[in-house]
């Protein structure tokens, strides 16, 4: 079977997975053919020939709508390629789709979809969620039957909680270690570009294709890696253990066992103030960051009436979700004279402590690991139940390594109620190399 009749599967797939799990915003059809014929007439075939690439709706793709998961963005079409889209179609690979995501990356569970847009399935149990903000790319990942890699994006565990929740592996590289030229940001100090794949080799192809400095983005290095070594002695913060749900602790120390590594419990107070720290930072951000849409330069376009403060109130509350709204709001408090010592400036200060503990450790352990997320994909009408703050605490065990900018991966260890849950292995900056090694050793073991 050649390319095109390839291509040509993949899609009639990608369209059978999105009506039955909602994983995707767009289902790019005419642009998978033109590329396939492309690559047909090409005689070089590159590291990605034959694969096909989900793309989370947040990073552009020139000539395809790119929304961000809002509805502010629903008639955006790039007029550019985000920079780790160019060296996936460099490799050979085909975009098959804009996966599902909650609005500009806001949430835990993939519910907070632009307003219109369909909330995505778990595919373990089409009655509960699966995982934000990268839900659509978690669903699609396992979904798919062969050939299909996914592009995903973190901020605060965004990449590990979807492949936590779906039963897939997803990794989240150093902060730096691969370009966001083309990714329409969260939290500039903190959004990552990641990968998901069935396996640790899958997700680690697709990533050594888009690690690298871009000249367009100053915020990417190019350090040299590490070799990889053989784990042997790993961390467990007792801190990170607060609030999982008992019989995920239990399936974790199993898993743990079953390493036969060396490892020894650790204390890491600090890490009790990262949620607080990582909200604070991130909705600060990400409220400077959303202020440029308001109906003129960017973001949904209408006729104007009244003043320009009318008009802006009006198209930002209309198209802004409940979501969108709180993070706007809390992190504008957090910046506003008189609260930002208090809060926004308190919350930088911890963040460097805590990159410091996590430099410290990383002088004693090879490696840290934790549960990935606290409790199993919760269904629809459970999470309706949740304040906001229950669920942000619920980023517990992902927002630490995010919020340092360490590599970190998240792999399935076992099934909880019939649901797949995750363990997440976390290395030092720049240490990608040894993630990967350990990685394909834990999942050896797992199996």
């Amino acid at each position: 079977m050649d390319i095109i009749e390839t291509t040509e599967k993949a899609i009639e797939e990608t369209e059978r997975i999105h009506k039955k799990l909602n994983c995707f915003i767009t289902i790019c059809v005419k642009e998978a053919k033109a590329r396939a014929k492309e690559l047909k007439m090409s005689k070089k075939k590159g590291r990605l020939f034959g694969k096909f690439i989900s793309v989370k709706d947040a990073i552009c793709t020139r000539g395809i709508r790119t929304t961000a998961g809002s509805a502010i963005l629903a008639n955006y079409v790039p007029p550019f390629n985000a920079t780790v889209i160019d060296k996936i179609e460099a490799e050979g690979g085909i975009v098959i789709g804009k996966t599902t995501m909650d609005d500009f990356g806001f949430g835990t569970f993939c519910t907070n979809v632009g307003k219109g847009l369909p909330v995505p399935k778990n595919p373990h149990d089409i009655g509960r969620a699966t995982g934000g903000s990268s839900g659509g790319a978690g669903a699609a990942t396992f979904e798919f039957s062969k050939d299909h890699l996914a592009l995903a994006e973190s901020t605060g565990g965004s990449i590990t909680a979807p492949a936590a929740f779906c039963g897939v592996v997803g990794v989240t590289p150093t902060y730096g270690k691969v370009s966001r030229y083309g990714l329409i940001d969260y939290a500039n100090s903190l959004d990552k570009i990641g990968t998901m794949g069935k396996n640790v080799s899958e997700a680690e192809m697709l990533s050594r294709v888009i690690f690298g400095k871009d000249k367009q983005d100053e915020t990417s290095w190019t350090q040299e890696e590490k070799p990889a070594k053989k784990i042997k002695k790993i961390g467990v913060i007792k801190e990170m253990l607060n609030g999982v749900d008992e019989k995920i602790k239990k399936a974790f120390w199993n898993a743990i066992n079953k390493l036969g590594a060396e490892y020894e419990e650790i204390s890491f107070p600090l890490i009790d103030y990262s949620v607080a720290s990582y909200y604070i930072i991130a909705t600060a951000e990400a409220s400077s960051n959303l202020a440029r849409y308001y109906g003129m330069r960017y973001g949904a376009q209408e006729d104007i009436s009244g003043s320009f403060s009318e008009h802006f109130a009006s198209i930002r509350s209309k198209y802004f979700s409940d979501e969108e709204k709180r993070r706007i709001i809390l992190g504008t408090f957090v910046r506003t004279a008189g609260y930002k010592d208090k809060y926004y400036l308190k919350a930088l200060r911890i963040r460097e402590k805590i990159k410091q503990e996590f430099a410290l450790l990383f002088k004693r352990f090879d490696s840290l690991v934790t549960p990935a997320m606290p409790i199993i994909a919760p269904k629809f009408d459970e999470i309706t139940k949740l304040k906001p703050i229950e669920v942000y605490a619920l980023d517990s065990c992902t927002i630490p390594p995010n919020l340092a900018g360490l590599p970190h991966l998240s792999i399935p260890m076992s099934k909880v109620n019939n649901m797949p849950v995750g363990l997440q292995i976390i290395c030092n900056s720049w240490e990608e190399n040894m993630l990967f090694e350990f990685g394909r050793q834990v999942e050896s073991v797992l199996k």
